[in-house]
């Protein structure tokens, strides 16, 4: 990958990039900092990217590297220390929020590529160095787990 295509995909995914990055980190500093380690090794390695899967190359970078910053983070602070800040999102959204963040991370992770990012399954799993197989019974084990989290909140 040249030099302009890889300021163009970084350009153009960054709001993506750190997405990902706060879903997992839970903390907007944190995540900057991932993104930024996460887009320094990129530049590094950007030969390495394959073609047509660079944007899943970048994103799995960048979840890596906020897996990294998260697991020294548990080490150097005490679990209660960790705030979460609220989600700032209201009522049916609230619940949806707060269903996804319970979900296990590796169900979270391809339900947020594939509909916050609108990343391919492809991408998923380039991105999450899974099979395709893998990633779709992933999605669908998330969207079942959503929908029985959700009815249990509506029915008494």
């Amino acid at each position: 990958m040249d030099e302009s295509t890889y300021i163009a995909l970084c350009e153009e995914h960054l709001a993506a990039f750190h997405r990902m990055a706060c879903s997992i980190l839970h903390h907007q500093a944190d995540a900057e900092d991932a993104v930024q380690q996460a887009l320094m090794k990129a530049w590094r390695l950007r030969g390495k990217a394959r073609p047509g899967l660079e944007k899943a190359w970048v994103m799995r970078i960048v979840i890596n590297e906020s897996i990294s910053l998260l697991r020294r983070r548990r080490r150097a602070l005490p679990t209660e220390e960790i705030r979460i800040p609220a989600a700032q999102v209201s009522g049916e959204e609230t619940a949806l929020h707060t269903a996804i963040r319970t979900l296990p991370e590796s169900l979270r992770t391809p339900l947020l590529l594939k509909y916050m990012e609108g990343m391919t399954e492809k991408e998923v799993a380039a991105a999450l160095q899974l099979s395709l197989t893998a990633v779709k019974n992933r999605l669908f084990r998330a969207r079942r787990a959503l929908q029985k989290q959700l009815n249990e909140e509506v029915s008494p």
